[in-house]
């Protein structure tokens, strides 16, 4: 017997797999984290990508509005924050100028106790924090991307600010390629009119994990940010750890994109065939607080699985679904045909995953271990369920075969593996 530790919430499980049904871990190719994560913040900071430092950005004068990621981000932003307070400090900002946005996209508000875990409670003590609120009546609305028509509406302390800059993580996304860069405009602080109009495009076969060529979800974001005037972005890669790799700063694109360039190292992985059973976690506690964040593990997943094979999804989901668009559209719209429709005449925000979730289905049978009722997974989300990792296992052998071939994923939320059949 092989075993195989996956992370669960905040512990991990152990899945007990027959040596030779067992092909392996797909695992990221890690990268050991800097041993001093704010120097090399600091570095990036002052040895900028494709533009000025800060310093000859900012005025002493300026107001500064710095978006974060959300609380349902992985995003080690503590590390970030303080190095660039102290860069604007520097530049001659004084804190009570600088104001935090948790780009919290249509999620709902960080909770104070979350806001102080994200950016570390000396950053709080300086400089006001507040969340984004999409359905707020004081949005502005900075005018239409060219190509898709998409009216821009972002966070009015956002678009008022002397200079605006962006932090968080580069990642793979599913339908926007990647995280990270524009994404702390669209979606982080634009409004929900913006989001859906946006995201609706995700049917495209071009908006999926670990592409931007072509990609309108990508494209339409990166218009949005340079309608709201992005001075200056702040982002870094970190490793399955969450330790940070790299810190990348300067221009709106250029730094995004050698983000990207390292996301790929790290985390596309090449295999040679796909398996009958893939054990997949999302990675764990943020990411597999509900199902609506966890799904994430699955579709990066459904490369390494076959077609009728078996997927088990282990992730805590101490949050239930997550979102009541996702539950809704799960109950309302029993076949993807429906669900497509419905995404191009009236795309709501959470309709999408369920659409993804049905597509995935499809394709293979999904077995969760989570601490969710069966009755929900079961009857709303089309999911087999299993109450601990190994009775999961035993279920999905009886579907695929004594003989079915396993792979094993640690960090679903963030490894894409990519079949390439052997020449």
């Amino acid at each position: 017997m092989v075993d195989v530790w996956l992370p669960y919430g905040k512990t991990k499980v152990c899945a007990r797999i027959p040596t030779r049904n067992f092909l392996g871990n797909i695992e990221p190719k890690e990268k050991l984290g800097v041993a001093d994560a704010q120097a090399e913040v600091k570095r990036a900071l002052r040895d900028p990508i494709g533009t000025k430092p800060l310093g000859e950005i900012v005025k002493p004068s300026d107001t500064v509005a710095v978006v974060v990621d959300d609380a349902t981000r992985a995003t080690p932003s503590y590390l970030m924050i303080p190095p660039l307070l102290n860069e604007l400090n520097l530049s001659g900002v004084k804190d009570e100028s600088i104001t935090l946005i948790l780009g919290c996209g249509t999620h709902r508000a960080v909770k104070p106790e979350e806001t102080k875990k994200l950016v570390g409670e000396e950053a709080l003590e300086r400089v006001n924090a507040a969340s984004h609120d999409c359905k707020s009546e004081d949005l502005i609305y900075l005018g239409k991307t060219s190509k898709f028509g998409t009216k821009v509406y972002v966070n009015k302390v956002f678009a008022e600010a002397d200079v605006r800059i962006l932090t968080g993580d580069v990642e793979l996304h599913y339908y926007a390629g990647y995280g990270g860069g524009r994404k702390s405009v669209l979606p982080a602080v634009s409004g929900a009119e913006t989001i859906q109009t946006n995201h609706a495009m995700l049917l495209n076969s071009k908006a999926r994990t670990g592409v931007l060529e072509g990609n309108p979800v990508h494209e339409d974001m990166v218009e949005a940010a340079k309608l709201a005037k992005v001075d200056f972005i702040l982002n870094i890669v970190t490793n399955s750890k969450n330790e940070l790799v790299r810190a990348f700063a300067g221009d709106l694109e250029q730094a995004f994109y050698e983000g990207v360039k390292l996301v790929d190292e790290m985390y596309k992985v090449p295999i040679e065939r796909r398996a009958d059973i893939v054990l997949v976690s999302s990675g764990g506690h943020p990411l597999d607080l509900n199902l609506y964040q966890a799904y994430k593990g699955v579709d990066n997943a459904l490369d390494a699985v076959k077609r009728g094979g078996v997927m088990v999804l282990i992730a805590e989901c101490s949050e239930g679904h997550g979102h009541d668009v996702f539950y809704e559209w799960m109950t309302k719209f029993k076949d993807m045909k429906k669900m497509e429709k419905e995404i191009k005449r009236r795309f709501r925000l959470g309709g999408h995953k369920a659409y993804y979730m049905l597509k995935a289905v499809q394709k293979a049978e999904i077995i969760l271990v989570s601490a969710m009722p069966d009755y929900l997974a079961q009857n709303v989300f089309k999911l087999k369920t299993a109450r601990a990792i190994n009775d999961a296992l035993r279920d999905a052998f009886n579907i695929a075969g004594k003989n079915a071939k396993v792979w094993a994923m640690s960090h679903g939320n963030m490894t894409l593996p990519i079949f390439k059949a052997p020449e």
